[in-house]
């Protein structure tokens, strides 16, 4: 082991003790990262003639050999305590002496946090693009479904009518919001930390500044005992991400109660409803309850890394290497939540009948009779007391609101007339709204537009992130 050798302490690990420390299972997923963050410092290393053209030359084979047969899959890498060491074993193997060249002025310490960054980055990068296109997809559902009414719900009670793209533009908002949150966690993990070292620097003239710009950092981290020890942008990034599996369990959650058989509101069809090994009957939403419950091991990363940085002191720690469950394993959780829910959603179908007609049967209209005695001059509390002593006559007698007729209106309050009682109509009560961000025709026209120069603008900034494969490929051109 490279790591544990005669001048570092002793002949080698025991097997039980390399097997418990290990991290090189989990780290197979930052292989990349860390050939590319390889290239980038053996650029710096040659131009500031601390490795010699020649050499640099072999290294830099070598890096795109093990990345080509990474990529095949051919590349096997083992008996090491990490990945960082496990390529330097693998080019010594290779190249024999000249690989020692490579971890000239650097730490694995620096190493890692650059790894990690760069994994957060191309995560980010992916997210956006999947946010962009969930985003864009509910919104184009909701122009589609402008002209649906249907309940919507507090404390899981039918409460008041809304059109379907307003239910829709409801769970686009929180993904825009994601995005936003995930270009945050870019701006975070937007500072380079290779050439720190250990903790302290290093004596040799190394310029980082060429790290930096060839792998398209904006800035350099600034003290390297904080920057080995910092995982803020693993943590910004384990929250955001059990944060929008939150949002997409909250979307999970409202089909499968408008798909349950007491509602029945929303169809889902036979390419995403699963059947019981027993009951011939069912259609079961499952899809929607595992995204529903997906959000519990986002939120378990989150707590585990909280936990494992609590109470460290400053520099490095091995505990530190407890990082990786939060980091590598959240970035699939919500890829692979957001491609499913993409899926769902194109076979979910609304069933306007049943939905108008849980509407029209209701008294969900209630405040809009209220709201229109407050504009013939009444005050709210007394036209809410009038309104829900017809709510408690029509509830006791068994019918609709919309039922309630002139003299029993006027009997509770002379206010009403022709004009008020309309707004006892339930199916128009979606159209009368007229206030910014509500279900009303003209703000959902808007809610519409700005999702979709959203997506647009969450697009356009997952296309800036750097990407491993295009930053290598230019990374094998430097001299």
């Amino acid at each position: 082991m490279i790591a544990k050798t005669a001048a570092s302490g002793g002949p080698g690990l025991d097997p039980r003790v390399l097997a418990f420390t290990s991290s090189l299972a989990a780290d197979r997923a930052i292989v990349r990262e860390d050939l590319a963050g390889s290239l980038a410092h053996l650029a710096m290393l040659a131009r500031v003639g601390l490795v010699s053209a020649e050499d640099a030359r072999e290294l830099r084979g070598g890096l795109a050999a093990l990345w080509d047969e990474w990529a095949s899959g051919a590349l096997a890498l083992s008996g090491e305590e990490d990945v960082h060491m496990a390529i330097e074993a693998e080019l010594s193997r290779r190249l024999g002496a000249v690989a020692g060249k490579l971890h000239t002025a650097r730490s694995r310490n620096d190493q890692v946090a650059l790894d990690l960054r760069l994994h957060v980055r191309e995560r980010c990068g992916a997210l956006l693009d999947a946010l962009a296109a969930a985003v864009d997809q509910l919104a184009d559902r909701a122009a589609a479904e402008r002209d649906l009414v249907l309940p919507a719900y507090t404390h899981r009670q039918r409460a008041q009518a809304v059109t379907g793209a307003y239910l829709l533009c409801s769970h686009a908002e929180p993904l825009a919001r994601d995005a936003a949150a995930f270009i945050f966690v870019l701006e975070q993990a937007d500072a380079c930390p290779l050439g720190v070292g250990a903790i302290a620097g290093t004596t040799l003239p190394i310029d980082r500044e060429i790290p930096r710009t060839l792998l398209g950092f904006s800035r350099l981290t600034e003290n390297g005992l904080d920057t080995v020890a910092d995982r803020d942008f693993a943590l910004d990034f384990a929250y955001t991400a059990a944060r929008c599996l939150l949002h997409v369990g909250r979307i999970a959650a409202e089909f499968v109660a408008l798909a349950g058989s007491d509602a029945g509101l929303v169809q889902l069809d036979g390419a995403i409803a699963c059947g019981s090994s027993l009951m011939p009957q069912k259609r079961n939403p499952d899809v929607f309850e595992l995204l529903r419950a997906r959000g519990g091991r986002a939120a378990g990363n989150l707590a585990g890394l909280l936990n494992v940085l609590a109470g460290l002191p400053s520099g490095y720690h091995r505990d530190l290497q407890e990082d990786r469950a939060a980091v590598l394993d959240s970035g699939p959780l919500v890829l692979s939540a957001l491609a499913a829910l993409a899926v769902a959603l194109d076979h979910v179908t609304f069933d306007a009948e049943r939905c108008r007609a849980a509407v029209a049967g209701s008294d969900m209209q209630a405040t809009d009779l209220a709201e229109a005695l407050v504009r013939r001059g009444r005050p709210f509390r007394e036209a809410y007391r009038a309104v829900g002593a017809l709510v408690a006559r029509c509830r006791s007698e068994g019918r609709p609101l919309a039922s309630v007729t002139m003299e029993e209106a006027r009997q509770v309050d002379p206010a009403f007339d022709t004009e008020a009682l309309a707004a006892a109509e339930p199916l128009g009560s979606p159209a009368r709204k007229v206030s910014a961000g509500g279900t009303g025709p003209a703000s959902v026209e808007q809610q519409i537009a700005s999702l979709k120069a959203r997506a647009a603008r969450i697009r356009a900034r997952a296309r800036a992130v750097p990407r491993l494969d295009e930053l290598f490929a230019r990374l094998m051109e430097v001299r």
